[in-house]
């Protein structure tokens, strides 16, 4: 379901990304990263080095950041593994970008409970702002990709925006979200209706005192 992404020119890319190297911050975050791991056993923080790597370079572009191949052969030459092991990992998970990509990278989700709660709706919400799937807009500010479960069933449709989930949406309500980021406003981030994380719609209907406190229910057996 997730849209193949179109990798740069590779000549422009090395151009530019050849000489990358984590910041003083970053390298002090990674060592910390690595020595959570017993000796022998530092390639296994290879996700958490991606990551970073990826961060660092939003950083400097100012995007949600993406993984250009010399970061990628920078963080397996950084952990002593071959490039390969590395990339594997990169191309596995959809958490990394192999991609430039805008400053909010829009993930719609359209497996099935999702789809079936109105995650056509949702596409169709981002597809009137201008947003196309597996693509960039011109202004640089949304990236649209579908993908897999997002682990929010329960609050289907939902959307993860950069490391924020969106939840119980409609087309009105991601239209509304998508104005609000293109002009910098505040947003709520999880449910856009009436409930708290994945609660009953309009609050608890069981234990509603322990809403507030620990409550003792012992005295009412």
């Amino acid at each position: 379901m997730a849209d193949a992404v179109h990798i740069p020119d590779e000549a422009e890319v090395r151009a530019k990304w050849s000489g990358f190297k984590f910041t003083a911050a970053n390298k002090k975050t990674a060592d910390m990263y690595v020595a959570r791991y017993p000796d022998g056993r530092q390639q296994s923080a290879v996700m958490a080095l991606l990551d970073l790597a990826q961060r660092q370079v939003g950083e400097e572009t100012k995007t949600q950041g993406w993984l250009p191949v010399p970061v990628i052969e920078y963080v397996a030459a950084y952990l002593g593994m071959p490039y390969m092991r590395a990339y594997e990992v990169a191309t596995f998970y959809t958490m990394y970008n192999l991609a430039p990509v805008g400053r909010f990278h829009v993930q719609v989700c359209g497996t099935t409970p999702c789809m079936l709660r109105g995650s056509d709706d949702v596409l169709a919400a981002c597809k009137n702002r201008g947003l196309v799937k597996g693509a960039t807009t011109p202004d640089g500010l949304f990236t649209l990709t579908e993908v897999e479960c997002l682990g929010a069933c329960a609050n289907a449709p939902m959307v993860q925006i950069n490391d924020d989930n969106f939840e119980d949406l409609t087309y009105d309500s991601m239209s509304e979200l998508l104005d609000a980021l293109a002009n910098d406003k505040l947003v709520k981030i999880g449910p856009q209706i009436d409930r708290q994380t994945s609660c009953p719609e309009g609050g608890p209907t069981t234990l509603k005192e322990m809403v507030g406190a620990n409550h003792d229910y012992r005295k009412a057996w």
